[in-house]
């Protein structure tokens, strides 16, 4: 018998719930900014391959090095497929984002639980009635603190800004005390962030 026949029975003698992948409700892409000071910043950004099962995010998840081991400078992004991580994009242009900073002394595990965190809520659809609202979610591995965001599409959208924001804080087990910022692109892209008055906060 080949090997080719011996394939096909082991297939069939799987059960077809396990051969069956569980489809999640949007497809989203996986991003990669190499920190590369010799190209332009946009050939930094790459696109490496877009996932629209759950099965094949944890492929990829459980293929690329946790996000505290990737060099400083270097950034992952996850966001809904046809939408670059970049305000200038349509989806993003009306935006904005929360942020949450992280000490260097949070790296590692803190840093990885609170991304993969993150990824799951918005993978599992976990923001209720405001999941179209989400575009996207960003790490930034830096040398003074790591940064950890979540993009809309609606600055201007208060009330689901909010819900948004209340989720991601709850979700990423962040204390009472901690304050969870939000600023639309608009702002940050003609200010330094750390100069910017938050438009919401959680």
């Amino acid at each position: 018998m080949n090997d080719t026949s011996t394939n096909n029975e082991q297939k069939e003698n799987v059960p077809a719930v396990l051969q069956t992948k569980h489809p999640l409700q949007n497809t989203w892409s996986f991003w990669f900014f190499k920190n590369d000071k010799t190209k332009a910043w946009d050939k930094n950004l790459l696109k490496i391959t877009s996932f629209s099962t759950v099965e094949d995010f944890w492929a990829l998840y459980n293929h690329i090095e946790l996000v505290s081991h990737i060099p400083q400078g270097c950034d992952y992004c996850v966001f809904k497929d046809g939408i670059k991580p970049m305000w200038e994009d349509s989806a993003n242009v009306n935006g904005g984002r929360w942020l949450i900073s992280l000490n260097r002394q949070a790296r590692t595990q803190e840093l990885d639980n609170s991304w993969l965190e993150l990824l799951l809520l918005l993978i599992g659809e976990g923001f209720e009635e405001n999941c179209d609202a989400i575009c996207g979610a960003v790490v930034n591995v830096r040398p003074k603190a790591d940064k950890i965001s979540l993009w809309t599409a609606d600055a201007n959208s208060k009330d689901q800004c909010l819900a948004i924001g209340r989720i991601m804080k709850q979700r990423l087990h962040l204390n009472a005390q901690t304050l969870v910022c939000y600023n639309s692109h608009a702002e940050t892209s003609h200010k330094q962030s750390s100069m910017t008055k938050p438009k919401y906060t959680v």
